[in-house]
């Protein structure tokens, strides 16, 4: 997924030298996008990763 977000940040920059075109507002709208979806496996992972480490120490 972060080279998905790589991909994304390099067409949008390309859109940007080009002036801001309809490519450029649809590279930020999927990179936010990525962004909230990368929050929230960030949020799930360190949740069971709490979960977890408490399970073990039982």
């Amino acid at each position: 997924m972060l080279q998905w977000a790589l991909i994304f940040l390099v067409v949008a920059i390309v859109a940007a030298i080009f002036g801001f075109g309809g490519i450029a507002s649809a590279s930020a709208g999927i990179a936010q996008i990525i962004f909230f979806v990368f929050l929230v496996l960030l949020v799930v992972s360190l949740i069971l990763h709490l979960v977890r480490g408490r399970s073990k120490g039982l």
